[in-house]
């Protein structure tokens, strides 16, 4: 799930998603609000696959770990690269 491979595309895999999520981070963002940034993006077909909340979360938590984002003592996250 974290990689795309035969059977799973990049868009479906954190890999991808987080690729999603780090164009939105340019700037800080709350957690919240990226969450409802990609839910209107879902809506609006802009992002073609569906992810629960949770995944959402993992996704963030994958982008922490390879040193990605980071978050701030406001309570946002950013993209560190």
């Amino acid at each position: 799930m974290i990689l795309p491979k035969k059977q799973l595309s990049l868009s479906e895999s954190f890999f991808g998603f987080g690729a999603f999520l780090l164009e939105k981070l340019k700037s800080p963002t709350s957690v919240d609000d990226l969450w409802l940034y990609y839910k209107n993006a879902y809506e609006r077909k802009k992002y073609i696959v569906k992810f629960s909340f949770d995944q959402y979360l993992a996704t963030l938590d994958y982008l922490y770990m390879i040193g990605a984002i980071k978050e701030t003592e406001k309570g946002v996250v950013c993209n560190e690269t």
